[in-house]
């Protein structure tokens, strides 16, 4: 998977740290306050969006009075001390990011979520020592699954799109690194579990934690096999 590899690029959430299990409790607060419910396919229509496009998308659909300021101010306050204090690294993340700076890879992270909350969680989880560069769709100008931000990030670690790796663990995260041109390992999450079908077919690779990369028992998905292939 790492031959020819000069840079390794990661989403954050749901792929590099295990924070997912939080949004869904942080939306339920956050509407119920307004007096709304929280949708079943709120998720699915949000996924990939940048923190600033999420917030976009709320204020319509919930006919909010806040401003885009407000909203995006109170999730990080609801979200800022769990991502400082209780959100751990992906299985096997730190080996790998060890090996990686061992073998003179760079590495960048590629986040929807904001600035603010990157900032905690790389602080909390000692992420500076390893990461070269890091970048939110909001900074990049658009949301995933357009391929912004994974080229910008790519071009700042100084390589280009056929010299990267894309560790994602959604379907438009997977899509905006195809769409740059850079080969994707889907990161098995149970919170996309309902959408495992697509992710399949849309990865070259697929992990349940990162000790697969380096001990080679990670699932290679050959392009005839993508056609019919059956969830991992």
């Amino acid at each position: 998977m790492l031959k020819g590899v000069k840079a390794v690029l990661f989403d954050l959430d749901g792929t590099l740290v295990d924070s997912m299990w939080m949004w869904k409790d942080i939306d339920i607060e956050y509407l119920g306050k307004y007096g709304c419910e929280l949708p079943p396919e709120l998720q699915k229509e949000i996924e990939g969006m940048s923190f600033s496009e999420t917030a976009v998308h709320f204020k319509k659909r919930f006919g909010l009075s806040q401003s885009l300021d407000e909203i995006k101010a109170e999730w990080i306050e609801m979200a800022k001390y769990k991502y400082a204090h209780e959100v751990p690294m992906k299985p096997g993340a730190l080996s790998f990011l060890q090996y990686l700076k061992s073998h003179g890879v760079r590495a960048g992270i590629g986040t929807s979520n904001s600035r603010e909350l990157l900032d905690a969680v790389m602080d909390s989880l000692g992420l500076n020592r390893f990461i070269d560069c890091c970048m939110t769709s909001c900074e990049a100008g658009a949301g995933k699954p357009a391929p912004d931000i994974y080229l910008k990030v790519a071009e700042s670690l100084g390589a280009k799109p056929g010299e990267c790796l894309v560790f994602e663990d959604t379907p438009a995260g997977l899509q905006a690194g195809i769409n740059a041109g850079i080969r994707v390992c889907a990161m098995e999450d149970k919170y996309v579990a309902d959408q495992q079908e697509t992710i399949c077919r849309l990865a070259d690779y697929y992990i349940h934690d990162f000790t697969q990369v380096l001990d080679g028992t990670y699932r290679k998905l050959k392009p005839d096999e993508k056609e019919n292939v059956k969830p991992c």
